[in-house]
């Protein structure tokens, strides 16, 4: 299952769980004043965690390497479209709040929200 370029800007190298070797797709947008930081999960290509599993580790290095404050952007995790006959890998994105409980902290977004973050 490859991921089309289309979901990221670049490959951004984490580390994972167990400081585990791991990438994500990375885009950042900005739109009406809100920085929106994308991750998307790269299925096969990533050799190590998940976006989902590697949560605020994952924001708090991608913050770090690109000079931002956790506090300042809206965390945004992408599973994108692999053309996949299971429709566990169509497009989902969803909102990340890490000062919410487990429970709460993932929203998903619509397609009209989607549209207007990335100018679809």
């Amino acid at each position: 299952m490859k991921v089309s370029k289309e979901y990221y800007d670049e490959i951004f190298p984490f580390k994972g769980e167990w400081d585990m070797e791991s990438s994500c797709g990375l885009k950042i947008r900005d739109v009406d004043g809100k920085k929106y930081v994308i991750v998307t999960e790269l299925y096969q290509d990533n050799p190590g965690t998940s976006v989902t599993y590697a949560g605020k580790k994952l924001a708090d290095q991608i913050c770090e390497a690109k000079n931002l404050k956790l506090e300042d952007i809206v965390y945004l995790e992408c599973n994108p479209n692999t053309n996949s006959k299971l429709s566990f890998y169509d497009e989902e994105y969803f909102q990340v709040d890490f000062n919410v409980d487990r429970q709460n902290m993932y929203r998903q977004l619509t397609k009209d929200e989607i549209m207007k973050i990335l100018g679809r």
